[in-house]
């Protein structure tokens, strides 16, 4: 008695192929998909530059705040007024030399 090999019908081969594309569909759309892995990073990457943006913003913010209080009605700091005047006016006093 001899045992007679079955070949695979063809929606076996169907099947087989079917579930394969779609694991592969899956597995592909799980790494670089729109929410996959490499999507995560960077988006984490970008999140980091970010707040480091964000951080040298705010030390700005703060020193830009300091010198408009400084300068304000409430609180003037002459040695900042005479800076500012020299800077952008290009004041002298009278008894200063000016050398280019």
């Amino acid at each position: 008695m001899s045992v007679a090999r079955r070949r695979p019908t063809l929606g076996m081969v169907l099947y087989t192929a079917g579930a394969g594309c779609l694991g592969f569909y899956f597995t592909f759309a799980a790494v670089q998909g729109d929410f996959g892995v490499f999507r995560r990073v960077q988006a984490t990457a970008e999140k980091e530059t970010l707040t480091r943006e964000r951080d040298v913003l705010r030390l700005e913010v703060a020193r830009m705040e300091n010198l408009t209080h400084r300068m304000s009605d409430d609180y003037l700091d002459l040695d900042l007024l005479d800076e500012r005047a020299r800077d952008v006016l290009g004041l002298i006093r009278s008894d200063e030399i000016v050398i280019h």
